[in-house]
């Protein structure tokens, strides 16, 4: 019943069945066993009729949304040149399912080496995913909000990186004002989640620092709320982060400023970049945010992040943090500790979480 030749109420109480299926852990094992369901569910993303399209895509992104089945996805179909050739068209209507599909199916480092190899054998360069992500209006009829998850993803290879970092093509710019874009968390989480990604590439440091980027006041930014500095402390600012209004808000979402931290944190992982970081103030800031934060989990970030500022020069020969050899014994107890603060951070939540079920009674 699973073909576009089938009757229509016959073929839409198949794709409503298999639709069931994809809700249980279960389903999904049957149908990744079963690559020629996966098939005719491609097929019908074609179909004349769009509640069939719309379920079919609908049973691909419950599919996608498990790791298990992804291998029976990619290799088991024409699932990727699908999408990816849709993607590309202006006009089409269910771009953001696809944009849906593709973050899910990139998230695993090993089935995004597949997806990024079916986007350079498709022809289509990251160039275009970007510059479609970057123009508002691309698609009238799709926000393609989750494309910004997938760009995410797909930096977590190397390859990918080093292009958004290419000082001659200007592409980490480009994203920089989506830091502040307040239409969708989606789309602005999943920007600041690629600027994290590319602070992992040590010799970019200085560059991304420097004013030919100056990513750090965008991170900042964000983390900034209304609080008032002497004038000592304000010259210490850049200069997007002097004077701000009365209404200025923080980041809303607790995951967004846990990355926001984080990308900061590995900005000081070289001498260069802990001397810029302190130059501009950064401690001003996170001073003021750690006393407004309430997620123990942020907090903790916010802490380990001051610890660095503060912190005296490593000694010669250990500037570079990300490559310091530690003793397998410090490593164990500093695993130990990093334990206890989770269990700890854990356990906050919980009081937390108690205590709002407390008030609502």
């Amino acid at each position: 019943f699973l073909s576009q030749d089938t009757r229509l109420d016959l073929k839409g109480q198949a794709t409503e069945y298999i639709l069931g299926l994809t809700g249980s852990a279960e389903g999904r094992r049957f149908l990744a066993s079963r690559t020629d369901f996966l098939q005719a569910l491609v097929i019908l993303t074609s179909d004349f009729s769009l509640a069939i399209v719309k379920d079919s895509y609908h049973s691909l992104i419950n599919l996608s949304a498990d790791p298990a089945v992804h291998g029976s996805l990619i290799t088991g179909t024409h699932l990727l040149p699908v999408l990816l050739k849709r993607l590309l068209d202006p006009d089409y209507m269910f771009a953001d399912q696809i944009c849906t599909l593709l973050s899910n199916l990139s998230r695993e480092e090993d089935t995004c080496q597949q997806v990024f190899r079916a986007i350079q054998e498709e022809g289509i360069s990251v160039a275009k995913l970007v510059e479609i992500f970057c123009t508002e209006g691309y698609n009238q009829k799709a926000s393609l909000h989750y494309l910004a998850p997938f760009l995410s993803n797909l930096t977590q290879l190397p390859e990918t990186r080093q292009f958004i970092v290419d000082r001659d093509r200007c592409v980490i710019q480009q994203l920089l004002p989506f830091t502040q874009y307040r239409r969708s968390t989606v789309r602005r989480g999943g920007v600041i989640a690629i600027l994290r990604n590319c602070c992992f590439e040590l010799l970019c440091h200085e560059w991304l620092l420097s004013d030919k980027v100056d990513l750090l006041p965008f991170l900042l930014l964000s983390l900034a709320g209304p609080e008032e500095f002497s004038e000592e402390e304000m010259e210490r600012l850049p200069v997007d982060l002097q004077y701000l209004p009365e209404d200025k808000r923080r980041e809303e979402d607790p995951d967004i400023r846990k990355m926001l931290i984080e990308a900061i944190m590995l900005l000081t992982a070289t001498k260069v970049g802990r001397q810029v970081v302190r130059e501009k103030g950064t401690y001003l800031i996170m001073r003021e945010f750690h006393r407004w934060e309430k997620e123990p989990d942020v907090r903790l970030a916010c802490e380990k992040l001051i610890q660095v500022l503060i912190a005296d020069e490593p000694e010669a020969g250990m500037e570079n943090l990300m490559e310091v050899t530690i003793p397998a014994h410090v490593e164990e107890r500093l695993q130990r500790l990093d334990e206890e603060e989770q269990r700890l951070v854990k356990e906050e939540q919980m009081q937390r979480a108690r205590g709002a079920e407390g008030l609502e009674r």
